[in-house]
Formats: structure tokens, sequence, C-alpha cells
């Protein structure tokens, strides 16, 4: 069995799927991926998808299309992604095992690439 490199929540999954109903234009799914900044260094990206971009990873979760850049493929495995909605804010947050640290105004997280022989040891298990 293939190892999924992200999932989503139910949550995600209907919000993604209402903005892309409300779109004036064409958008096929999400493409997720991960780029230098703040003060931890990495911060997550999220972008609407008219077409894929070749070379991308591709999820399919929950009736949900997703792609994942790949530079950003070692960082997000095992990733679930969520919506989260409360009085003063709402957005897509990201649950990740790879995330060793965050930014204290939350702009920005510290990553390390996936542990393969870790992950391909538990599934021999």
């Amino acid at each position: 069995m293939a190892l999924k490199i992200m999932s989503l929540t139910n949550a995600a999954a209907l919000r993604v799927n209402e903005i892309m109903a409300e779109s004036t234009v064409p958008v096929k799914g999400v493409r997720v991926g991960v780029k230098n900044a703040g003060c931890a260094g990495m911060a997550y990206t999220l972008d609407y998808v008219a077409e894929p971009v070749k070379g991308d990873d591709h999820v399919f979760d929950k009736g949900v299309n997703v792609w994942v850049e790949p530079k950003a493929t070692m960082f997000l495995l095992g990733t679930v992604m969520d919506f989260e909605e409360d009085l003063l804010k709402s957005g897509f947050t990201f649950t990740n095992p790879n995330q060793t640290g965050a930014c204290g105004c939350g702009e920005s997280v510290m990553l390390k690439p996936a542990d393969l022989k870790s992950i391909a040891e538990a599934r021999a298990v």
C-alpha cells in the first residue's frame, strides 16, 4: 500500500469544495507547499489549482484533489490539513509530525524532513 503524503479532515475537504463551488474560474483542487519565511524558518503555502503543475505529487482525499510541490513532499509526509473557524479567525491548519517548533506569532514553523527509515519500519510491523 502506497504511503499517502497528507490527508484532509472532513472540515478541510468541505471548505475546499465550498471554495471551488463559489469560484468564478475553474478550480480543480489545491496545491500545498512550503517556503522559507518568518522567524521560525518556514511557512506553509496553499494555492488553488486551475491546471496541475507537472511533477507535483497528487493526493485525492475525501473528494478533494491536493497537489504537493516536490520540494515540500519530505516535509509534509503524514500531515493532516484541517479547517478551523472561531470568532476571530478562520483558516486552514496543518498538523505535521515533521514540525519541530513554531514562532510565537504563529506565522512560521520549524520543519525537518520526514524520517523515511522510521516510517518504513513502522509500516513493516
